[in-house]
């Protein structure tokens, strides 16, 4: 599927499905209110009204539940009828299920999606993740054709009028930025080292004639005192050296900051405590916070955005040899602080200490996310789907579990309790170590807790820190998970009438996003 090419239209037209196979999916009650006049000039002459709905009428989600129309050329597909109140009511990660299981093969298809309005733009970005872009498969080198999948949205419920060129337009946006995100994370660090994910920041650069500003190897170490060093400490034993990069969108009228800070550690054996045989496979998948960023900044910018947005990029390879920090070692990092080393494989806490500190001291940033594959701690704790949250707003922990519901990027929150936990980093020679002391005291709140320590747990504004390691992936494929996320969270600066109207949705709000207003020290008003 790495040569697909995802096209939203208003209108998918007619074909015979032997010439272009048919999926059509949705929930069993929105599927049953599907009309014959939508579907007959997709479906016949090889579907009679007849035989559809009396497929139809078999299905059974428990959870989900399919059924071929023709042979292997159109399939009908339910999501299941319900789902719990921390899941997503447009049941994402099943859509993306079903469409790699259930969609026929074919170089031109068709996916008819029936749903609600408020859950478009969730389907939209699961529908994303079942084209994965990236492959070395010899046989995909041998085909020439450019196959293409067009969707085509039918609304069911309030608002279900035609899906506008605006709402078709953000959905290719979103969508782009999903699958950039996932085949930055599936590409090896073999090609994907630092040098190359830099150039993929000055591809998006170039699109909005932004010049990125990028410091990079001893410059990193050289540039005030120790400027960055823990940035330049992870990166300095690789090949490719490590940078911190910068996307800056300021337009005119903007009144407020935000940064979002990404880990992008494109490969981690460890350092020199080092990972096992089993626990280093997978390490390229190490800078999706970053790649996330990537994919959102220029989805979110693409479609307007009102207020100053930078996308801090900490980029490095944690790689063993001659010149890789030690264990003992001592850090001096921008905050000022000093860091005594004491597992070289809690590295992504050290670049994002120096990144949230860069975005508070040299952006101004009002509001910091930071986005992280930080810890196998999160797997264990909310498993494939669910992001962890831990910021020092309540306010914006409850905005982050709705735009997970709402979006499909799943979030629950963690405890917020710096006073109980920082402890687990004090040290006798430095101002605090690396890793924790003890491994049972929520370490997964701990890691936020460090880097958060950068900017102090006084600063007046917003921190949130969006932490994931399983759903950066799905099997052997990257998801994407976090562009969505973004782009819901932020839709009330946005100008883009879709995006306003997701997190509209997630506000549950009593009045319409025009009238909706902003303050200084929320983002927006839930």
């Amino acid at each position: 599927m790495a040569n697909v090419q995802l096209e939203f239209q208003a209108s998918a037209g007619e074909a015979d499905p032997q010439s272009r196979p048919l999926l059509v999916l949705g929930q069993l009650h929105n599927l049953h209110r599907l009309p014959w006049a939508q579907l007959r000039g997709k479906l016949q002459p090889r579907v009679t009204e007849e035989i559809c709905f009396f497929f139809l009428s078999t299905l059974n989600p428990n959870p989900t539940d399919s059924c071929p129309l023709y042979l292997n050329y159109a399939t009908v597909a339910a999501l299941p009828s319900r789902v719990s109140r921390h899941n997503s009511p447009s049941a994402a990660q099943f859509v993306t299920r079903l469409v790699r299981n259930c969609l026929p093969g074919g170089v031109h298809r068709c996916i008819v999606m029936v749903c609600e309005r408020s859950e478009v733009f969730a389907s939209a970005c699961a529908l994303a993740r079942a084209f994965p872009l990236f492959t070395h498969r010899s046989s995909a080198s041998r085909r020439t054709e450019k196959k293409t999948v067009t969707v085509e949205f039918f609304l069911v419920g309030q608002n279900n009028g035609p899906m506008e060129v605006a709402t078709l337009k953000c959905l290719a946006s979103a969508t782009e930025g999903v699958r950039l995100a996932a085949r930055i994370v599936d590409t090896p660090c073999s090609e994907m080292n630092t040098d190359t994910f830099l150039e993929e920041i000055k591809k998006v650069g170039k699109f909005f004639f932004f010049t990125p500003t990028i410091i990079r190897d001893e410059e990193l170490k050289e540039r005030g005192f120790f400027f960055l060093s823990c940035i330049y400490g992870v990166g300095k034993a690789a090949l490719h050296p490590p940078a911190l990069a910068v996307l800056s969108h300021t337009p005119d009228g903007a009144t407020q900051t935000i940064a979002w800070v990404g880990k992008g550690i494109v490969y981690d054996t460890g350092g020199l405590s080092i990972k096992g045989k089993t626990t280093m496979p997978g390490m390229k998948r190490d800078c999706g916070g970053a790649a996330a960023i990537l994919g959102a900044f220029k989805a979110t910018v693409k479609q307007g955005f009102k207020d100053n947005l930078h996308a801090v990029f900490c980029l490095a390879e944690n790689a063993v040899g001659p010149r890789a920090t030690r264990p003992d070692d001592i850090h001096v990092l921008y905050s000022g602080k000093t860091v005594e080393i004491n597992n070289t494989d809690a590295e992504g806490r050290l670049i994002l200490a120096d990144g949230v500190a860069y975005a508070c001291k040299d952006l101004g940033a009002d509001i910091i996310l930071d986005m992280a594959t930080l810890t196998g701690a999160q797997g264990i704790a909310t498993g494939k789907f669910f992001f962890f949250v831990l910021t020092n707003n309540e306010e914006w922990e409850k905005a982050c579990v709705k735009a997970g519901r709402n979006c499909g990027d799943l979030v629950h929150p963690l405890v917020y309790c710096p006073e109980l936990h920082f402890s687990e980093f004090t040290s006798a020679v430095a101002d605090m170590k690396n890793s924790v002391a003890d491994r049972d005291n929520t370490p997964s709140s701990c890691a936020g807790f460090f880097f958060a320590s950068h900017i102090g747990f006084d600063w007046p504004g917003v921190w949130v820190h969006i932490f994931f390691f399983s759903p950066v992936h799905a099997g052997e494929r990257a998801t994407g998970y976090g562009v969505a996320l973004l782009l819901s969270l932020f839709g009330g600066a946005s100008e883009d009438p879709l995006l306003n109207l997701v997190f509209f949705f997630f506000c549950n709000g009593d009045c319409p996003p025009e009238e909706m207003e902003r303050d200084s020290n929320f983002f927006f008003l839930v």
